[in-house]
């Protein structure tokens, strides 16, 4: 079973009914905003199509090139690691140094200066090759 970390990007396997009662359809998009008991399930933050503000402040259609354009979000659901498929990482998506920094967070104390001392291993072994 693959193991999905926080940020990946992900779509469906298979439509899923909303918190709300609407359907989201196979191929939805999503990104992974929560691991739920070290990957039984996941927090997924789904997106609709393109939307930008009108004048007044509403929601309207939009082509994803226009200014101002992003995703709409269409629910935050609890989704089972089968209801998914990776799209692409979360290293490819927000980058590998804002990924350590975020499972940093969730790490303990004790832990997160173990990957300080290995952090410091690799900088010498860098600066040696250099």
């Amino acid at each position: 079973m693959t193991q999905f970390v926080l940020f990946d990007a992900i779509e469906l396997s298979e439509s899923i009914t909303l918190t709300g009662g609407e359907t989201a359809a196979d191929g939805t998009s999503g990104t992974i905003v929560e691991v739920l008991r070290g990957g039984e399930a996941y927090m997924v933050e789904l997106f609709g199509g393109w939307v930008k503000a009108s004048p007044n402040g509403a929601l309207i259609w939009a082509d994803r090139t226009a200014p101002n354009a992003f995703m709409q979000t269409i629910g935050l659901e609890v989704l089972l690691p089968q209801q998914i498929k990776l799209v692409k990482s979360a290293a490819e998506v927000v980058g590998s140094r804002s990924q350590l920094l975020t499972t940093l967070d969730d790490l303990p104390d004790a832990l997160v200066a173990e990957v300080v001392d290995f952090a410091e291993f690799l900088r010498q072994k860098h600066q040696r090759q250099t």
